[in-house]
């Protein structure tokens, strides 16, 4: 399967690798990408960066704005004169999704803001102040740094090399012959076998994965999505044959289907059998993994493929939404599997939108649980969720500039009170980072975490003017699109309209034609740029598809063929009906079946999808 491969020229630089091309979002095998995937924007002034203008501006003011008579006299008599003499860069300032910002904040702008109704202290509801009372002067974020190249020793060697490091949580890529479904040897495989993630056909791969990282004592992310309910199981047999109770041990299966069909697109099959799977999983671990997180509900890649800030938020707390209707159908206690929904969010480079959306994610989940659903248990009201830094914010010119950019987006992670945390690091404009570069990574969180002091004080921005405005601001454009899905009826029914993939298109286009008449400025790119050395960077041959493939060989002539057809029938049968398919598929799993196996098994019951092109 060949990668898609996108470039991004400018009048004043070489032909380069797109900014973005980041191991950390696994583009290497997006189907779909536009000119260049970074946050959308509204409407942009036309003026080039520099413009100034000749007189002091018109801001546009909201119809209940109504400015005190100490702020009037302020514009006149000190704004106004100031302006005179050195007029303002440009007419229009906004965010980097294009969102307009004021030259300030007052009172003024938080008309029926209620500090106890709409801020309320940290740990209660609404929690925009963060889920939990003390925050992170009680416990820090997760520092979970995502690794995964080659096979399973090369990974599990990197795995080993970052906890020594003082990292506090694995997180797992997986290449994309893993991800869509395939084992090493298919021949939609080839070269692209540990490419961009982990190698894992079987559960002989996953064994060593984890060899002597014992899986009771550490949390384990793993961004896996159409055959998650697969390795989840090998995951559960390699702790079960390490002796871990299934009870205690605690991680995170990505498992979100939506946003594949939404922004990803690394699908196998329809949505209906897809969601079909996931509230499977839903069900399993509810009964059987009651600390471990069965979805990552994501946002980072519907923002990695173009879309704003509130697009971002939007559509991924209406699939939020999806899944627990669906939840629901199945016939789920809301307040029994919804404390194991958790969310992954972006960290942009605007550094206040991005703490707003954080914010407003939790604000509008709390409201959603509760009037919506019914909930009465807190713990499925608290949106948790892990961070990671923009990948499509790096660039392939002056890559140590991305450095820069990452501890600015881990910053407003921090301050937005996440539970755990991803840095990218700076060369995966160019490629899968080398271990120079992952430490850089790691200890940008660490510094961030020990020597700046924003974890002394819970929420140390709560009560800003500009701040609490924006975050009413981000929430209110996010309903706004809520009403629009559910008037649809629903996710799903918005994905089979090509919605949400339109909205994202359209955004990610206005940004890229921002960013080709330098209304937004990519310092190395479109402004500032130089000449600059090649980066060392981590190179994987094709030696990694030659070993699984010996592997593969090996555990076929090993295994017992006639036990791997009696489960794949019986896996079969099972899709079929319509009970729940994790105890098949954990059977097939324990016989060595291979992942590629078990997803054809799944293929020939639920056939594969075949995406509307939008129009």
């Amino acid at each position: 399967m060949l990668a898609l491969r996108v470039v991004f020229r400018t009048k004043s630089t070489a032909l380069l690798p797109l900014p973005g091309l980041s191991h950390s979002i696994n583009l290497g095998y997006v189907a779909i990408r536009f000119f260049e995937s970074l946050p959308g924007a509204m409407r942009m002034s036309e003026p080039s960066k520099g413009t100034t203008q000749a007189a002091p501006p018109t801001e546009t003011s909201s119809l209940d704005r109504a400015p005190s008579a100490k702020e009037q006299a302020w514009e006149k008599n000190t704004l106004r004169p100031t302006l005179e003499k050195s007029p303002e860069r440009q007419p229009e300032f906004t965010t980097l999704s294009g969102h307009a910002i004021r030259r300030l904040y007052t009172r003024a702008d938080l008309t029926n803001w209620d500090p106890d109704r709409d801020l309320g202290f940290p740990g209660e509801p609404p929690y925009t102040r963060g889920i939990h009372s003390a925050m992170h002067r009680s416990r820090l974020w997760t520092m979970r740094q995502f690794a995964g190249f080659g096979t399973a020793e090369d990974t599990n060697q990197r795995f080993r090399y970052l906890l020594a490091r003082g990292q506090t949580g694995l997180s797992t890529a997986f290449d994309l012959p893993t991800l869509m479904g395939y084992d090493s040897d298919h021949p939609l495989s080839e070269g692209e076998v540990g490419k961009c993630g982990v190698a894992i056909s079987s559960l002989a791969d996953m064994e060593v994965l984890f060899d002597k990282i014992p899986l009771a004592n550490v949390t384990t992310s793993m961004t896996i999505n159409s055959p998650a309910a697969i390795i989840w199981a090998m995951y559960l047999a390699v702790a079960e044959k390490q002796g871990a109770d299934w009870k205690k041990i605690s991680g995170t299966l990505q498992n979100d289907i939506l946003k594949e069909y939404i922004a990803q697109k690394e699908y196998i099959y329809p949505p209906e059998p897809s969601m079909r799977l996931v509230i499977d999983t839903f069900e399993f671990g509810v009964k059987n993994t009651p600390k471990f997180n069965t979805i990552s509900i994501s946002g980072y890649h519907i923002r990695e493929a173009g879309s704003t800030a509130i697009q971002e938020l939007a559509f991924t707390l209406r699939d939020g939404m999806e899944y627990v209707e669906w939840g629901m159908r199945r016939g789920l206690d809301v307040d029994q599997f919804v404390p194991q929904l958790s969310f992954f969010f972006n960290a942009h480079n605007d550094f206040f939108e991005e703490i707003a959306k954080y914010r407003a994610a939790r604000r509008i989940w709390h409201k959603a649980m509760v009037e919506r659903y019914k909930s009465k248990n807190p713990r499925s009201w608290a949106l948790r969720f892990h961070t990671q830094t923009a990948g499509c914010s790096l660039t392939a010119q002056q890559p140590y500039n991305n450095v820069v950019r990452t501890a600015i987006q881990a910053l407003a992670a921090a301050l937005g009170g996440t539970q755990s945390l991803h840095t990218n690091s700076l060369d995966e404009a160019w490629a899968l980072p080398t271990e120079f570069a992952a430490t850089i990574a790691l200890r940008t969180q660490q510094i961030i975490a020990h020597e700046t002091g924003v974890t002394n004080t819970v929420d140390p921005l709560g009560g800003s003017y500009f701040v609490e405005t924006l975050t009413n601001e981000v929430e209110r454009g996010a309903w706004e699109y809520i009403a629009r899905i559910d008037a649809m009826g629903g996710m799903v029914a918005a994905i089979e309209r090509s919605y949400p993939q339109r909205e994202i298109a359209e955004a990610s286009y206005r940004y890229q034609m921002a960013v080709d008449k330098k209304e937004k400025i990519i310092v190395g790119v479109n402004d500032f740029v130089a000449d600059e050395k090649p980066l060392d960077i981590l190179q994987i041959d094709e030696t990694v598809a030659h070993r699984q493939a010996a592997r593969l060989k090996k555990l076929r002539a090993d295994r017992s063929q006639g036990e791997i057809d009696r489960r794949l029938h019986a896996l079969r049968d099972a899709a079929q009906g319509k009970g729940n398919l994790m105890p098949f598929i954990y059977d097939a799993v324990k016989s060595y079946a291979t992942l590629g196996e078990i997803c054809d098994a799944l293929r020939d019951v639920f056939g594969i999808y075949e995406e509307v092109a939008i129009t």
